[in-house]
């Protein structure tokens, strides 16, 4: 199975699966905003570096408010003060598509009897702009929002609050996700933990555990 920390294999039958949502289940990218705003994509990438916008955005994940944080940022930044508000403003412009093949995956899941979950660090304000273009994610039993923990992954406070709010087992539950240090904090705490790196080898990864889809 694909991880950058060994995985390990489900003691018992496994009961539920849990996915990320951004880079696994939706397109989602800041640089689609930015592209369109900003003369190439090394502009993008220099504006994004010079406003720490990673850690910047994170910190929306876990329940800054925004309209504190994009001043707080605008004020460090005020030559790019149109540009950070952006982010709040035209935030819908990130978003891409769904990864159709993980969907499908995760529609052969629900079709074989599977529990499914969603953990994601997102921002509960942009979660609900989201969730009405994703009718898929009316399917999950419970959608764990980082910004209503008030904490991100990997931190274990969050991956405790999805067991909790499902009933679960870790060592019955798969949790995917496409950064490498989220998986491994699943791992640590018994999750079964897979490195998505695509659909592929997502759907090779769960039909080596027995779950209900197709072969790759």
């Amino acid at each position: 199975m694909t991880s950058t920390t060994t995985n390990r294999r489900a003691r018992r039958q496994v009961e539920a699966v849990a996915f990320d949502l951004g880079g696994v289940l939706i397109d989602w990218n800041a640089t689609y905003l930015y592209r369109s705003m900003l003369p190439d994509e090394a502009a993008v990438r220099e504006f994004l570096d010079e406003i720490g916008f990673a850690e910047w955005n994170l910190a929306l994940d876990t329940g800054r408010d925004w309209d504190e944080a994009v001043e707080w940022l605008a004020s460090h930044h005020p030559e790019h003060r149109d540009l950070i508000e952006a982010f709040r403003d035209r935030w819908e412009e990130t978003l891409g598509g769904p990864i159709a093949s993980t969907v499908e995956i995760l529609d052969e899941l629900r079709a074989g009897g599977m529990r499914t979950f969603a953990l994601s660090n997102w921002s509960r304000r942009t979660y609900d702009i989201a969730a009405p273009r994703f009718p898929f994610l009316e399917g999950f039993e419970a959608v764990v929002i980082s910004g209503d923990v008030g904490t991100t992954k990997p931190d274990p406070r969050i991956y405790r609050e999805l067991l909790e709010r499902g009933r679960l087992e870790a060592e019955t539950t798969v949790f995917i996700d496409d950064n490498a240090a989220n998986v491994d904090a699943a791992v640590e705490l018994g999750l079964i933990g897979l490195r998505y790196v695509g659909p592929e080898t997502l759907r090779r990864d769960l039909a080596t555990l027995g779950l209900p889809v197709r072969p790759g």
